[in-house]
């Protein structure tokens, strides 16, 4: 999904517009991914080669097979070190095949398990809330709207004041109308509908003083 200048400002509008009834302080980032879960390559490259071993331990006839072969057609028993020699090179074919087949990022995301996924993305948007948010407002009043594509999941993470006053329950109306857009292809309008119901949500719990500066930037921060 790559975005338009007519989004990034619709999401720059949507904050500026919510932050005018409240002193939150809103801070929107779409990330393309949020890990390159090369980890993950590596777990799924060493669970084919364990499995293509035990294969050969089950079956070993395409190793005598082989053996027939390439070696001695009038082999009667084929020798323990052919064995060996033969299941290493198999294995260490399949460990090389599975890692280049999962250099692609698609690939490797779509075999992560979910649980891994989530925990990612969390890490990925608490990173980016100390970095961008937390504790830099005058009365703690940070909101990180953080968007993952390649997961298919957002967070949203509140400082210290708001979390103080709104449950994480609250959000769920924010996250079902930006995951409604996201889901029809249009992450701007899914993240400037979640910024407008954010700024409802703070409102009534902070509301903007007469002297409230903007403190945060209200761009959209592409990753």
């Amino acid at each position: 999904m790559r975005l338009t200048d007519q989004d990034r400002a619709k999401v720059a509008a949507a904050v500026k517009l919510a932050e005018s009834g409240t002193s939150g302080e809103i801070v929107t980032v779409l990330a393309r991914r949020s890990d390159d879960y090369a980890d993950v390559a590596l777990h799924w490259a060493v669970l084919a080669m364990l499995l293509v071993l035990a294969l050969l331990a089950w079956q070993p006839w395409p190793i005598e097979w082989l053996h027939t072969r390439l070696i001695d057609p009038w082999a009667q028993t084929v020798p323990a070190h052919w064995y060996l020699t033969a299941a290493l090179v198999v294995i260490a074919l399949t460990f090389l095949l599975v890692r280049v087949a999962l250099a692609r990022d698609a690939l490797r995301i779509a075999l992560a398990p979910g649980s891994t996924k989530t925990r990612r993305v969390h890490a990925r948007a608490l990173a980016l809330f100390r970095t961008a948010a937390e504790k830099r407002t005058t009365g703690s009043t940070g909101v990180l709207l953080y968007l993952s594509l390649a997961e298919h999941r957002a967070e949203i993470i509140a400082d210290s004041a708001i979390h103080s006053k709104v449950a994480p329950e609250v959000w769920g109306a924010a996250m079902a109308a930006l995951l409604a857009e996201v889901k029809d292809g249009r992450p701007a309008d899914g993240m400037a509908a979640a910024v407008a119901q954010i700024g409802i949500i703070l409102a009534p719990h902070f509301p903007r003083a007469d002297d409230d500066v903007n403190e945060l930037p209200d761009r959209l921060i592409e990753l």
